[in-house]
């Protein structure tokens, strides 16, 4: 497989093709339990499935609880699985990143991600979800408090969270970082700021109730008659435009600017530095914080080893609309998504990296397709900044979800030289992609569907199409690649 890094805002191989990439999460979220040591959230024939839509990545998640069951005893037999699927991976031609993941801290709180050793909540008591599973984030003082001792490095025989976790990638890094398939390491998802993460909450949840009585934004002779339309609820959520959600999230802006700069830029520099001692130079991930992903604006700094840059990092943001998990996801609003998503597209300016976005989406309703046309929508975003992704998530019955009627389409796999521009009509099933090219070479470009016309600067030329890819030759200079499918 080839080598894949950062060069500026794009991702390259080691034969200087810009690279593109889209797939999804498939992620363990179980902790560590001695009679079953096995990654089983996926298949070999899942893996050959994936890439023959023509998906070529996958954010491979699992838990700090699943690896390291207690302080420096690592799970060697459950890592051996995931030896398993990289070779699978490897074998069908689809890139890996892994994802330390985790959700409310640890599964000792409501949720996944540390063991319970180093789940430290000083007595802090963890009660019963309720309402929502993201509950604990916004006023559990368990999670709050074990995430404070998590940013602050409290110790744990002798040394501080933060290294031991440091060192459990390390451990990870040493048995799976030589994977070909294995193209980086996303060090921790969605870090939340622990006590001042509970403060963010409270100042959104009050801008919102002042926006709504008092703000510009919101037109409340429309709302009161919303409450008595036939689409009531999608009105209400309407309700909430950008300008509206952005007004709201605003209060909780210099919080999270605290923690990027504070915590989590320390953070990602005392991970780096152990990931880059293990020799390895794939890339590394760096996301935004759990409040970032409704548009909070991102302040860590690039990742520096020893007050240098460095160079092959990628931004991995995730964001979602407010109805995600609910019946109401039908509902998504793609204007709100779309402000977050660009959000994320500043962020991105300001660090001079490629993105991958790690997460979007979440699943609709299988009786109601309505929610389809917000996934092609954010395509189409991904499509314009020319953004690689990995959707949320895979889960038994993906392969029959009507998600795949959209999100297998065509896109770029590999370009010889320099994207301008691509897009792909679903109206139309026609896909265009302008490039510049230094000297000739070939293109990849993922066809999940039969070819009807291809036309390179409006002239019919041969092609070769092999499963799920077509592969064109061009020379020197600027070009337009149309490709026209058959309509399904």
């Amino acid at each position: 497989m080839e080598t894949i890094k950062a060069s500026g805002m794009k991702l390259v191989d080691n034969k200087g093709r810009t690279r593109i990439f889209s797939g999804v999460n498939i992620v363990d979220k179980s902790d560590f339990n001695p009679h079953s040591q096995r990654f089983d959230c996926a298949d070999e024939q899942d893996i050959k499935r994936l890439a023959e839509l023509g998906f070529n990545l996958i954010r491979l998640g699992f838990t700090w609880g699943k690896i390291e069951y207690a302080p420096g005893l690592y799970n060697d037999s459950y890592i051996d699985s995931l030896s398993k699927i990289a070779d699978w991976c490897e074998k069908y031609g689809v890139f890996i990143f892994l994802d330390m993941h985790q959700d409310l801290y640890s599964s000792h709180i409501n949720g996944d991600g540390a063991p319970r050793w180093a789940t430290l909540t000083d007595g802090r008591k963890v009660h019963p979800t309720r309402f929502v599973w993201a509950e604990d984030y916004f006023w559990g003082r368990a999670c709050h408090r074990a995430f404070d001792n998590f940013w602050n490095n409290k110790k744990i025989n002798g040394k501080g969270l933060q290294d031991w976790f440091a060192d459990c990638w390390c451990h990870i890094i040493n048995r799976l970082g030589s994977k070909p398939a294995v193209i980086g390491f996303d060090l921790l998802n969605e870090p939340f700021p622990g006590s001042d993460g509970g403060k963010c909450f409270r100042r959104i949840v009050s801008g919102a109730a002042k926006e709504f009585v008092l703000g510009k934004n919101v037109d409340r002779l429309q709302l009161i008659r919303d409450l008595f339309s036939p689409q009531r609820e999608k009105k209400l959520f309407d309700a909430i435009s950008p300008a509206v959600l952005r007004s709201a999230t605003s209060k909780a802006d210099s919080l999270i600017q605290k923690f990027d700069k504070e915590k989590y830029t320390p953070f990602i520099e005392k991970l780096g530095k152990a990931v880059r001692k293990t020799g390895t130079q794939k890339l590394i991930f760096l996301e935004n914080s759990y409040y970032s992903n409704l548009g909070i604006p991102y302040s860590a700094l690039p990742l520096s080893i020893d007050g240098k840059r460095d160079d092959q990092q990628v931004f991995a943001p995730h964001a979602y609309d407010l109805m995600v998990d609910t019946p109401s996801y039908r509902w998504a609003n793609n204007a709100r998504v779309g402000s977050i998503f660009d959000e994320h597209r500043r962020s991105q300016e300001r660090l001079r990296t490629p993105v991958i976005v790690g997460e979007w989406g979440g699943f609709g309703s299988d009786d109601d397709e309505t929610w389809l046309e917000h996934i092609v929508y954010l395509l189409n975003v991904f499509d314009r900044y020319q953004w690689s992704n990995t959707y949320w998530q895979f889960i038994p019955g993906f392969f029959d979800s009507p998600l795949l009627k959209v999100f297998v389409r065509p896109y770029p796999q590999a370009v010889s030289g320099n994207i301008v521009s691509y897009s792909y009509d679903v109206d139309k099933a026609l896909f265009t992609m302008e490039y510049i090219q230094d000297s000739a070479g070939e293109s990849t470009i993922c066809a999940p569907f039969t070819i009807n016309e291809l036309t390179l600067d409006s002239a019919e030329i041969p092609y070769k199409k092999e499963n799920s890819a077509v592969s064109v030759i061009s020379g020197k200079g600027r070009h337009t690649l149309n490709i026209r499918f058959e309509r399904k």
